[in-house]
């Protein structure tokens, strides 16, 4: 019974943490005592459920336990302030999470406020909506985990002092601040695709919130890309594990198994950011990715199309992750050699050190190059760094 009670939790967290947040923030206009309320009542979940049952909705549960601890803290402040009685009619919130509008977006756009420093946007954006911690956030933007707690915890402090709105702003606002919330999404769907004891539950979470963005700003080019490309991603995920749960890279992929009504829909997305005419980085991912979809139809792929893309997209971003792609694409174009020489110029950015897919790479081209001692230097380094079991034993198998 704990074991199943700790799982229930971990789902909720995984499923509802980010909507759950959303609904406490929206109306009691304090992320930081929202964020507490429904960490305690997580801590109540994991003290109660093993005892008593997991209830039937969790979410409503831990939706209820939160509002009373919000409440609490309300009525301890109501002697000192005027406003007590409209802190407590905002906190009353209905029992069933069901019920009640999604605020996602609101605290997405509410986490770009111009207050908060850019570069803490996005991760704050992943912490707060989507439940993620500061070290598995570190890694997705390739710095220490101190330096973005540190990040985090001045990114909150802004928004409590400027009384940052948890509520949709107008067209105008969402414009100007969607280039924020794009990355996070991506970030969000990233996380979620490469962990595999999340089910696919982030990944959707983010596909949902980057068709949201592209529907509330069809003229934003960057956001009907960012919605192509997760499209795109989210078809051929499944096809990214056997039956057996092995692991499956693209180059080995069974074609066959893509959504292709997916694949369908961010062609149509990707030809309406197309005809905007302000080419930008989703987009030119999402052309990547559209670049290996047509072997679904083609039966090859087209590697000198997708290296003149990444090349436009290392021009547009300086990207070091870009730079290993590119350079893999570069591989098949003009050989093992090219691919590594272009790898060592990536490699000597330092916050690709712990990048597992660098060194995979790189063991992978060197040992198309012949060079065995530095293909298995390499391959042992990759497997260090791999976070996913099937990955690590792919990469094993190869040893």
């Amino acid at each position: 019974m704990p074991h199943d009670a700790r799982r229930a939790a971990e789902r909720a967290a995984r499923e509802g943490y980010g909507r759950l947040l959303a609904l406490l923030a929206a109306r009691g206009g304090d992320l930081a005592a929202a964020e507490d309320a429904l960490g305690d009542a997580f801590a109540a979940a994991l003290a109660h459920w093993p005892r008593d049952g997991v209830p039937d909705r969790p979410e409503a549960w831990l939706l209820t336990a939160a509002r009373r601890r919000l409440l609490d803290g309300h009525r301890r402040r109501a002697t000192h302030s005027l406003a007590a009685p409209d802190l407590l009619r905002r906190a009353a919130l209905p029992d069933d999470p069901a019920t009640l509008p999604d605020h996602r977006l609101a605290l997405l756009l509410a986490c770009a406020d111009p207050a908060v420093e850019p570069a803490a946007r996005a991760p704050l954006m992943l912490q707060v909506v989507l439940g993620l911690e500061a070290s598995r956030i570190a890694s997705a933007f390739l710095v220490a985990p101190s330096a973005m707690a540190q990040r985090l915890v001045r990114a909150k402090r802004r928004l409590r002092d400027t009384g940052a709105a948890f509520a949709l702003p107008g067209p105008e606002a969402i414009t100007v601040r969607l280039p924020a919330v794009l990355p996070a999404v991506y970030a969000a769907y990233a996380a979620g695709a490469a962990d595999p004891a999340d089910g696919g539950a982030l990944a959707g979470e983010a596909l949902w919130l980057a068709r949201l963005c592209a529907a509330l700003a069809p003229k934003e080019p960057e956001a009907t890309g960012l919605a192509a490309l997760l499209l795109h991603l989210e078809a051929r995920r499944p096809a990214g594990r056997d039956a057996a749960g092995n692991y499956v890279p693209l180059s080995a992929q069974d074609p066959a198994r893509w959504d292709a009504a997916r694949q369908a829909e961010a062609e149509r997305l990707l030809r309406d950011a197309a005809a905007l005419g302000r080419p930008g980085r989703h987009q030119w991912e999402a052309a990547v990715a559209s670049a290996h979809a047509a072997r679904r139809v083609t039966g090859r792929t087209d590697w000198a199309a997708v290296l003149t893309l990444y090349d436009a997209l290392l021009a547009a971003t300086g990207s070091p992750v870009v730079a290993v792609n590119r350079a893999v694409a570069l591989a098949e174009v003009a050989g093992p050699q090219a691919g590594l020489a272009a790898l060592e110029d990536a490699a000597s950015d330092a916050r690709l050190t712990a990048y597992q897919p660098l060194w995979a790479a790189r063991a992978a081209l060197a040992a198309r190059a012949g060079r065995t001692a530095e293909a298995a230097a390499a391959r042992q380094r990759a497997i260090g760094l791999a976070t996913d079991p099937a990955v690590r034993r792919f990469l094993m198998e190869q040893r």
